[in-house]
This record gives structure tokens, sequence and C-alpha cells, in this order.
């Protein structure tokens, strides 16, 4: 008998909490194509140059995620890098699409996950840039933090 729940897939994307300050996350679903969820059952995804857009529509896609083909695939596995239509409300769609018209702010992707059910899902973030000094910063507030606990 075969369990029927996945496995816990949780995949990160570590470089973005580096590279940009979130302002807001949301969880959507993704349209995918017949293996590629098999592909992210077995972990082989990458999310680190990934990036949200609308379309003309107002569809937000994402683009540059590699959700790498499936191994044993036959001629109808998926393409890697293709767009991916991301799932979301409306209301969400419209507080997005009216955020990331603003200088400076992003919409990336930081984690990909499968729910209970199934579903593989992805978190998303509104993000803005990090300037330089704001991530010396931030490293030196994580080596403080880290001294703090090695005297406790």
């Amino acid at each position: 008998m075969k369990d029927k729940t996945p496995a816990n897939i949780n995949i990160r994307n570590r470089r973005a909490s580096h590279e940009y300050t979130f302002l807001a996350k949301y969880d959507a679903g993704m349209m995918l194509q017949g293996t590629e969820i098999k592909s992210i059952r077995a972990g082989e995804a990458n999310l680190q140059d990934g990036y949200c857009t609308f379309d003309h529509k107002g569809d937000l896609w994402v683009h540059s995620v590699r959700i790498a083909p499936y191994t044993q695939g036959t001629y109808n596995n998926h393409d890697a890098m293709r767009a991916r239509k991301l799932l979301l409300t409306k209301r969400e769609l419209k507080q997005l699409a009216g955020k990331s018209q603003d200088a400076g702010l992003t919409i990336i992707p930081l984690r990909l996950f499968v729910t209970d059910r199934g579903f593989a899902k992805l978190e998303i973030a509104l993000a803005q840039g990090k300037k330089l000094f704001d991530k010396r910063e931030d490293l030196k507030a994580k080596d403080q933090k880290r001294e703090m606990e090695r005297f406790r």
C-alpha cells in the first residue's frame, strides 16, 4: 500500500532575505503541467533568480523559476524554465498590482511547498531591494545576536 500523503516539500529562496526587505507575503497556487508536480515532489526546483510580472490581462506570472524535467518523463515532459501562472484572489491581485507599480518594489518567490492536499503553492513577497549599508547592518545585528546567545 502506498502512502498517499506527500513528503514535506519545502524549497526556499535563501538569498532573498539577504537581498530584499519584505513588505507583504502571499500564498499563491500554481498552474502546472503534467510532470512538474512530480519534479517538485522530488525536490528538483530552484527559485534563486525568480521574479513575478503582470500581463496585459492582469494575471500574475512567475518567470525564471526552474523546475527540472522529470527523470522518468517521456516526450510529454515539460519545459524547465517556462513562465507559470499564479493563482490569487482578485482582491490580492489588485493589491499587488497597485503596490508593484511603486518605484523600487518587486514581487519575488520565497518558498515552494506542497500542501496536505497535494497542491503546489508558491509563497511570494512584495519586496524592496536593500542597499549595501542595509545588508551590512543586518549582518552586524545577526553577529550581535549570535554573541548574546553564546554568553547565555
